[in-house]
């Protein structure tokens, strides 16, 4: 879902489910928004440039900022996958997500 945030001009918010299989790691990468991460299923271990690695669980969250790369997005089982809520406020039209090298 991505919706026009009209108190916010030229500003949207989307909403999308992403599964980590088991095992899968995700590349480096920056969102150039706010981003909201709520964990449903499984757990997984984010991380950002200059922040260690956090390990979380359902019902937990864990917030990127515009400024942020993400350095660490993983699912630490080799058995169960994991299932997050991704929120970002973006630029609207914006991609989602842009990789560093």
């Amino acid at each position: 879902m991505s919706k026009p945030l009209p108190d916010l001009p030229g500003k949207e918010v989307v909403i999308m489910a992403v599964s980590y299989p088991p095992g899968h790691a995700g590349a480096v990468h920056r969102h150039n928004a706010n981003g909201f991460i709520y964990v449903l299923e499984g757990s997984v271990v984010m991380g950002i440039r200059g922040n260690g690695p956090v390990t979380l669980g359902p019902g937990q969250t864990f917030y990127e900022s515009p400024n942020d790369i993400q350095t660490i997005g993983r699912n630490p089982s080799k058995t169960t996958p994991a299932k997050v809520l991704v929120f970002p406020i973006k630029d609207k039209d914006a991609p989602i997500s842009i990789p560093v090298k």
